[in-house]
């Protein structure tokens, strides 16, 4: 019998959970053994999970889970540099060259185990089965249009927090724009019709933002693109791979420029393919803005965790796209789970 067991997430500031009771219930319904981990910060309480059926575990303690337990999680295992014996479910950030990508994949060689990385569950298509993008996108947009608030107040966005809901999010950055008069800036978005770009165009569109919406035929030239300059805000909504063009170059802070913030909503800094080469480290909730120059100013903002600002809703929807698969949990040799383990065996052969 198939057992998945949903850790708890260990990193600041991520409440957010890939499985709710409902898809426990279902999962268990379809022969599944489920344990789900307790958690002091998860989004949705420990004990609906129980009513739903599932096995509750103490908090962190999946390393002592059974060898053949399938662990779920979202995002980094601490860095402690164990073994890793079982098949993990997470976002790895492993298969982009990343330095501590390449730690964590030493670490399952040392340990026998297997990653399935959630940014490569994909359907014969190569698309994605399930993702945050949206979300994503939408908090991103927010973080960004929040520090450029902050600048027209002369200062430096602070610290950034969790809200209840999309409408309390939407009615507190309102009221943070409306104090800095009528004027409202300008936006462009590249990879404006994916999911990332779509909930980053939302959340503009709703605080009266100008956007200028490009996809793949505005950037098939691969630059350079003056337009960004021509804008005040830049959203980059465009994962990093090879073939990328470059969209702001280093060189970016010291031309004639009306562009002050930077959104790398995609957030890929330590990868060598990222478009955005003016900064080298992702921003925090507590400090989420990186000032790259001072006069004019350019703060680039790029949280790696963005939906976890909204993390009800980012998990309810992330976990609905994703129960299909962890439905076929029994069959890791085949469709998302066997793709999904070729890139992993593909990226420790080197």
């Amino acid at each position: 019998m198939t057992h998945l067991w949903v850790r708890a997430e260990q990193r600041d500031n991520e409440t957010r959970v890939g499985l709710t009771p409902q898809g426990a219930a279902k999962l268990i319904a379809a022969g599944l053994t489920v344990t789900v981990e307790d958690s002091a910060t998860r989004c949705i309480p420990t004990d609906r999970y129980a009513q739903a059926g599932a096995t509750i575990a103490p908090e962190h303690s999946w390393p002592d889970a059974p060898d053949d337990a399938v662990v779920f999680g979202l995002k980094e295992l601490p860095d402690d540099g164990t073994a890793l014996r079982h098949r993990h479910i997470m976002f790895g950030h492993a298969f982009k060259g990343q330095p501590a990508g390449q730690v964590l994949l030493r670490r399952f060689a040392d340990g026998g185990g297997t990653l399935f990385d959630l940014e490569y569950l994909v359907d014969t298509d190569g698309r994605r089965v399930a993702a945050f993008g949206y979300w994503a996108g939408y908090a991103g947009a927010a973080v960004a249009l929040t520090c450029w608030i902050a600048q027209q107040k002369g200062r430096i966005a602070g610290p950034v927090s969790p809200s209840r809901s999309a409408n309390h999010m939407l009615a507190d950055l309102q009221a943070a724009l409306v104090s800095t008069g009528t004027h409202r800036p300008t936006a462009l978005i590249i990879g404006a019709l994916g999911r990332v770009g779509t909930g980053a165009a939302d959340l503009c569109t709703v605080m009266g933002v100008p956007t200028t919406r490009w996809d793949m035929a505005e950037t098939a030239s691969g630059g350079p693109f003056p337009q960004v300059l021509a804008h005040d805000i830049f959203f980059n909504c465009i994962l990093a791979r090879p073939g990328t063009p470059v969209f702001v170059p280093a060189g970016t802070p010291h031309q004639p420029r009306k562009l002050t913030v930077i959104g790398d909503i995609a957030c890929d800094p330590d990868s060598d393919f990222s478009p955005i080469k003016v900064y080298d480290r992702t921003t925090t909730w507590e400090a989420p803005a990186l000032r790259v120059h001072d006069a004019p100013p350019l703060d680039v903002t790029a949280i790696d965790n963005l939906p976890s600002m909204l993390p009800v809703e980012s998990s309810e929807d992330y976990a609905e796209q994703l129960l299909p698969s962890l439905l076929t949990l029994g069959e890791m040799d085949a469709g998302v789970w066997a793709r999904a383990k070729d890139t992993f065996d593909a990226a420790q052969r080197g």
